[in-house]
This record gives C-alpha cells, sequence and structure tokens, in this order.
C-alpha cells in the first residue's frame, strides 16, 4: 500500500491509496486533468468513492476532507465520516462496473474502500479532517 505523507509531520493519515489505484488515477488525470474523490454514505453506490474532475462536483457544507490519495484531495459527507474517524481508509479499485458517475466506469473498474482500526498508538496522531 502506498501513503502519501507530508515529511514535515509525523501524522498518521486517514486515507491511503494502493498502487493499483494510483495507476487508474493517473490515467484519469491524464485525460480529466485534477481530480477530487469524494464518498457520501449514501444508499446504493453512495458509500464507494467516486472520482471527479475538479470543477465537476460540488463538495457541500458538510463534507469533510480527509487529506489527499496521489494528489488527489478526498472528501467525505460528515455523517459517514462519524463512522470511519477511527479508521485508515484504503482506496483500492477492482474490475466491474458501479452505477455512479464516477470517471473510472468506462476503463470497466470501479474504486473501492476497504478501511481498518488504528491502533491506540496511531489515534493519537491522526490526521486532523478540514472543512471542504
Amino acid at each position: 500500500m502506498m501513503t502519501d505523507t507530508n515529511e514535515d509531520t509525523d501524522y498518521v493519515e486517514r486515507v491511503t491509496v494502493t498502487p493499483a489505484a494510483a495507476d487508474v488515477i493517473d490515467q484519469l488525470r491524464a485525460e480529466h486533468g485534477d481530480l477530487l474523490f469524494h464518498q457520501s454514505g449514501g444508499c446504493c453506490d453512495g458509500s464507494a468513492p467516486m472520482c471527479f474532475a475538479v470543477g465537476d462536483f460540488r463538495v457541500g457544507a458538510r463534507d469533510v476532507c480527509l487529506g489527499e490519495i496521489h494528489g488527489c484531495k478526498f472528501y467525505m459527507s460528515a455523517d459517514q465520516f462519524e463512522y470511519y474517524k477511527n479508521c485508515e481508509t484504503i482506496v483500492d479499485v477492482t474490475p466491474g462496473r458501479g452505477a455512479s458517475f464516477s470517471l473510472e466506469i468506462p476503463l470497466g473498474l470501479r474504486f473501492m474502500t476497504s478501511s481498518r482500526l488504528y491502533g491506540d498508538d496511531e489515534l493519537e496522531r491522526v490526521r486532523p479532517v478540514s472543512a471542504a
């Protein structure tokens, strides 16, 4: 798993990306420019992360930014973040077609997240979220 870190801090990242997902992000960025991710927690595909070109999706006032993956900001609805606040969110990609407007869908792929609980020693160093 690849993590994007800031060398000036000793934060534990809230969101990370696998090498396979980073490769897809590179491919999408080459075609669409700057990208962002949003995970709403709604029904159906709402709990999957969606990738948009910057400017094609309006981040909500109640969304929080968990950090960046491979140069892309990753937002989550505040309500869903309540469930994820003690977890690392890991973005990966898998074959299949989701029912969303996410940019990877035409590639026959879909982004997905998994999570793992932080250990007690990590919880003290987790990167703070920021407002959207």
